[in-house]
């Protein structure tokens, strides 16, 4: 309890601390280092902010996300207008490939589809439409074609763990099932076990992380 309480204020002084961020209207609540978010954010991108700026809370498990999105009475923008203007930036950014997502929009919340070679494709697509006014939330079902062996795939990650001064490669294991990759082990820092999960996003072919990595406080 005690614990829960000194990464709550932990929390709190973060995003108060954060610029990005309108603290004032999220209420925090922490159990079991399992930090909770609700109350209301003016944007998704606020929303999303918010999400990131508790993650980086060291000592933090993982985040519920129970925020809600209130748009302004002028910030409220119709579905066909969010639509149009998803499929021009996605158009405009050369990292998204042309012409294999799709767009639907219905009450603010846009639902991208189709397919990409890479993980980074998908991610920087969902990043793009974040972006615009009056989107509630982004539901990403873009899907990724793998293209690699197995074995292939897990000797990229392992390559880039060894790489990464954030991680200590040898306390992980890797296991890999066609394009889902499985992660275990032991870190002490939430920045830590994002590292891991960047450095398997990135391996060509992966469509699927499953992080079972446990974070120990030191």
């Amino acid at each position: 309890m005690k614990d829960d309480l000194i990464l709550q204020q932990r929390v709190i002084d973060e995003m108060e601390f954060e610029p990005s961020v309108n603290a004032a209207h999220i209420g925090i609540s922490v159990r079991g280092g399992v930090v909770t978010l609700s109350g209301h954010v003016d944007s998704f991108v606020e929303k999303f902010a918010a999400e990131r700026t508790a993650r980086r809370v060291k000592g933090v498990k993982a985040v519920a996300q129970e925020l809600e999105v209130r748009l302004p009475g002028d910030r409220k923008t119709a579905d066909e207008e969010i639509a149009a203007r998803a499929v021009q930036i996605l158009s405009w950014d050369a990292m998204v490939p042309r012409d294999r997502i799709g767009v639907k929009v219905e009450h603010g919340i846009v639902t991208l589809s189709g397919d990409v070679d890479w993980q980074f494709q998908r991610a920087e697509a969902e990043a793009d439409v974040r972006k615009l006014g009056g989107v509630r939330s982004v539901i990403n079902d873009i899907a990724i074609a793998p293209k690699l062996r197995a074995e292939d795939v897990q000797a990229t990650i392992r390559a880039a763990l060894e790489r990464n001064a954030e991680v200590e490669a040898g306390k992980v294991t890797v296991t890999v099932s066609g394009s889902k990759v499985t992660l275990a082990g032991k870190v002490n820092a939430w920045i830590e076990r994002e590292a891991i999960e960047r450095a398997a996003w990135s391996a060509p072919g992966v469509a699927q992380v499953e992080d079972r990595i446990e974070l120990v406080r030191p």
